[in-house]
């Protein structure tokens, strides 16, 4: 029977300290044969249940997550693709130390240890001497292009062909036979959890396919008024920071399915929403360019054309001075309010509820059905704050557009 050879992993993390509530976002896993050819690959998106970390690093959105497998649930596959292989990282005991914290936290216990496995970094002492210790830095050594750096895949690929460099230096190395040997003795667990599609950076987003298209074109209309004012406080909220973020798009089907909502029926509400916005800013006598600019923002988010603004707004003008009473009540922050800060987002959380406080804000700690509104480095975080947010209605906004609200606030009457 043939050796089995390496299994090169890279992961993508939300930090650096395993035991402390960090978590996967991302493995890619590249097997290599004892020779130091490739022969496969494989990669998936973990969804951490929890914020993403510094998304500037690894790129990863929330959208991205929504729809990727927890860890527990690709824990078996992961097994198999490890079992009886030499495990390779470059920088091993951090890969190491984050596998070991995931599968403890699902009950699996693999043999899997800084000292069982191979780390080409640490590698690079024998045979890249002089050289930097990072993973760019090694491969510039052979010449080796990383794809996209900090995409788990791309960076064990990289890893794997920079371990094929090690193998043609020095071929005869008994560092190479021990290490498989070592690795075809380990006893690994069955793991008894469910299996889920692995699901590649790209492929998990479902941002790409408006939500209207993902309603049924006709639905029994049960005419009721206060449902289309449930449905139409739903989009306001998503549209508090005018972006209808991934998990707010889910929001609205699930909340037009259980309200017999169609698309046609939800054209019309969303027409309404936007002749509501239109009467708003006709209120004073005069459209501003800003006020403009929002409303088409606001329609095109909505599945509307300019067009159909200039035509709201004309006919909006002339009933705006005898309003009817709307169906839904503007969401508006107000001096006092109760704001969250949730995330690593690009200003310090101190310096958020800093300027918070100043606009006449109170920034809380926790959130309760108190709290006005959240704001999170990510609109789909899936922090334990935003997730408890959603739960009670409450917005999850960006810094940008808090930011954005912040100059609304200070325009209001004292």
């Amino acid at each position: 029977m043939s050796e089995a050879g390496y299994a090169v992993v890279d992961l993508e993390t939300t930090g650096i300290h395993p035991g402390r509530r960090e978590r996967i976002l991302e493995i890619g896993v590249v097997h290599v044969c004892p020779n130091g050819e490739i022969t496969g690959r494989w990669e998936t998106l973990v969804n951490p249940q929890r914020d993403l970390g510094p998304q500037r690093i690894h790129g990863i959105t929330g959208a991205d997550v929504l729809g990727a497998p927890r860890f527990e649930q690709v824990s078996g596959e992961l097994v198999d693709l490890l079992a009886g292989r030499v495990l390779v990282a470059h920088n091993l005991r951090f890969d190491a130390g984050f596998l070991l914290a995931e599968f403890a936290r699902c009950g699996v216990n693999p043999p899997i240890s800084h000292e069982l496995g191979l780390c080409t970094m640490r590698l690079a002492r024998r045979y890249l001497v002089g050289a930097g210790r990072s993973l760019a830095d090694c491969c510039a050594a052979f010449g080796i292009s990383i794809g996209n750096a900090h995409r788990a895949i791309d960076d064990a690929t990289a890893s794997a062909q920079l371990l094929a460099g090690y193998l043609a230096l020095d071929p005869q190395s008994p560092v190479w036979s021990r290490a498989r040997a070592r690795a075809s003795s380990l006893a690994w667990p069955v793991v008894q959890h469910p299996r889920a599609t692995w699901v590649a950076r790209g492929n998990g987003s479902r941002q790409e396919v408006h939500f209207l298209s993902r309603l049924v074109e006709r639905m029994p209309d049960s005419g009721v008024p206060e449902l289309h004012s449930a449905y139409l406080a739903v989009l306001d909220h998503a549209l508090v920071d005018r972006h209808v973020s991934a998990t707010e798009a889910d929001a609205l089907v699930r909340v037009a399915e259980e309200l017999n909502i169609g698309r046609i029926a939800a054209r019309e509400l969303h027409a309404h929403y936007v002749r509501e916005l239109a009467k708003a800013a006709w209120a004073d006598g005069v459209i501003t360019d800003e006020e403009r600019d929002d409303l088409l923002a606001v329609a095109a988010m909505l599945g509307m054309t300019d067009h159909d603004v200039d035509a709201i707004l004309e006919a909006a003008r002339t009933s705006a001075s005898n309003p009817a009473e709307s169906a839904v009540t503007p969401f508006q922050l107000q001096p006092g309010d109760l704001v969250v800060f949730t995330g690593e987002m690009r200003r310090s959380r101190i310096e958020w509820e800093n300027v918070a406080a100043a606009a006449g804000l109170r920034p809380h700690s926790a959130v309760t059905k108190k709290v006005k509104l959240v704001v999170a480095a990510d609109p789909d975080s899936q922090s334990g704050k935003a997730r408890k947010a959603r739960d009670y209605s409450i917005p999850v906004v960006t810094e940008v557009a808090f930011g954005r609200m912040l100059g609304s606030l200070s325009r209001l009457p004292a």
